[in-house]
């Protein structure tokens, strides 16, 4: 027969096991995160960063991505009532693209002028080719700027280290080989598109 007391430290312990199995799902809600999480390497593929939340109450007003090293060929989403801006850098190897000599890609996408309330979410996307590297995982920095306040989505985790123990971890992308993709990505590559 069970007593009051041991009825309410049976209670607390559940609680609390509860509590920490939600933990982690709770801790991923409250990031920034990009999806597909997995596309294949080389791949045409779009990008979604989904925004979960402002900044303690505040609405987001400003978001920057930067775009990983080697990818090429971005294309940033139209969102109504936002303003897209790109921040180009010269590339180390240019390339011929339908008969036109590429010499930069683009180095951020920044999306401002719309106001994100912090009890909504939204989803901002890009298309890009993907760099040809499988097998590795790609941190895509995320900077989330509201109108008081800021989150740097771009901590990566040290070998060792557990991710979810960031407090503001960069979303992660997995570049994989040809058909290793388990995901719902769309990653493809006609051989003619953007390059």
């Amino acid at each position: 027969m069970f007593s009051l007391q041991s009825y309410l430290a049976l209670a607390k312990k559940s609680l609390l096991a509860l509590g920490m199995s939600v933990l982690p799902l709770a801790s991923a809600w409250a990031h920034v995160t990009v999806h597909p999480k997995e596309a294949p390497a080389g791949s045409v593929a779009k990008l979604t960063f989904r925004v979960p939340h402002g900044c303690d109450g505040s609405p987001t007003i400003r978001l920057r991505v930067q775009i990983p090293e080697g990818a090429t060929s971005v294309k940033p989403m139209v969102h109504p009532l936002w303003k897209i801006e790109t921040v180009k850098k010269p590339l180390d190897k240019p390339y011929e693209s339908h008969g036109k000599m590429i010499t930069e890609t683009v180095a951020e996408v920044i999306w401002s002028g719309g106001s994100l309330p912090d009890e909504f979410m939204d989803e901002f996307s890009i298309l890009l080719r993907l760099p040809d590297r499988p097998g590795e995982t790609l941190p895509i920095p995320v900077i989330q700027e509201c109108e008081q306040g800021m989150y740097r989505w771009i901590q990566v985790a040290q070998p060792g280290e557990d991710p979810h123990s960031l407090p503001e971890p960069a979303p992660l992308l997995k570049l994989t080989g040809k058909g290793e993709t388990h995901g719902h990505g769309h990653g493809h590559s006609h051989g003619h598109g953007a390059r």
